[in-house]
């Protein structure tokens, strides 16, 4: 398929980018889609892989020019609960990462970045219930911290270079297809791999600790929408508030019992919990709705179905 874009992925072995990458090899051609990571997650794919420290910015540069780059998706990151772990390491590689794409962007003419915030970017101050779009906002962790900041850069480059950068406040994502990575929301992934070969599962969050979640099938879709949109249609420059389901690690596994009745649930918290807590539990994204035209597709019934059939051949 022909194309004119160059499209480069940073963090391409991760659960959005390595299903992301397939879509985009899909729509531009596998020529015109550079995936890179510090390692090959799919040795022997039929696709263009470097290995790259998104680190280092000398290496960065040249992919850009030796490549012709014209869209960058910014996907390389440290998450919530790995974060706390090593706190400066994970500000180092989120925000150091960022600035890096964002100067060689302006400094090359790339036509528009991806970078994708979070959930984790509000606060235990801000709403919980229908998230807004414009709400005070004060993270308590590393990563969301990362990501408020984030936000900020990205509307100061569009607003001081005109660098066309667009980004998605992403809820927890929920995939068959990649293991969890260190999120606080991996429990909704975790439970179906248990519950299939286990017919158990432990919580570290509480019963009735609601949050914001997605299929990954509807998460690569808004991506890839967002960023096809036109440019006067992108009206929110810090990041697009973005849902589609809202439910309890007690509903996900009622809704899984219904499938298998054997399974059973248990509840031992860990630091996670003070993560999620500080989270919201149901975020309004109209703003997504309106200026874009953002629908979701995936309800928990259709989110449990295609995890549980998906992966009944993995497990």
């Amino acid at each position: 398929m022909a194309s004119n874009e160059r499209i480069l992925i940073l963090g391409s072995e991760g659960q959005l980018g390595s299903e992301l990458s397939a879509q985009l090899q899909q729509k531009h051609g596998v020529d015109n889609v550079i995936c890179t990571d510090i390692r090959n997650g799919q040795p022997g794919a039929q696709r263009k892989f470097m290995e790259l420290d998104v680190l280092n910015a000398d290496a960065v540069e040249q992919v850009i020019i030796n490549e012709n780059i014209t869209t960058i998706y910014l996907l390389a990151a440290v998450l919530s609960a790995k974060g706390e772990t090593n706190p400066m390491f994970a500000w180092k590689l989120n925000m150091d990462s960022l600035l890096q794409v964002l100067q060689l962007s302006v400094k090359h003419k790339v036509n528009r970045v991806f970078w994708p915030s979070s959930i984790a970017a509000f606060g235990p101050t801000t709403p919980k219930v229908d998230t807004p779009q414009h709400p005070y906002m004060d993270p308590n962790t590393v990563y969301g911290v990362s990501k408020l900041s984030g936000e900020l850069w990205c509307q100061y480059f569009f607003s001081r270079y005109g660098l066309d950068v667009r980004s998605l406040r992403y809820p927890g994502i929920i995939s068959w297809k990649t293991p969890p990575g260190g999120g606080t929301t991996d429990y909704a992934v975790e439970i179906f791999h248990e519950a299939l070969k286990n017919g158990s599962y432990e919580s570290f969050l509480h019963a009735q600790t609601s949050l914001p979640m997605m299929f990954i099938d509807d998460a690569i879709r808004a991506t890839i929408e967002l960023m096809e949109a036109p440019a006067e249609q992108v009206k929110e420059r810090t990041s697009y508030n973005l849902a589609a389901m809202s439910f309890t690690p007690a509903e996900l596994a009622e809704a899984i019992k219904k499938r298998l009745p054997n399974f059973t649930i248990g509840y031992k918290t860990d630091f996670r919990q003070a993560i999620a807590d500080s989270w919201p539990g149901s975020i309004d994204d109209s703003a997504a709705r309106r200026d874009w035209g953002w629908k979701h597709r995936f309800d928990l019934d259709a989110l449990v179905d295609e995890m549980l059939n998906n992966l009944r051949n993995r497990v």
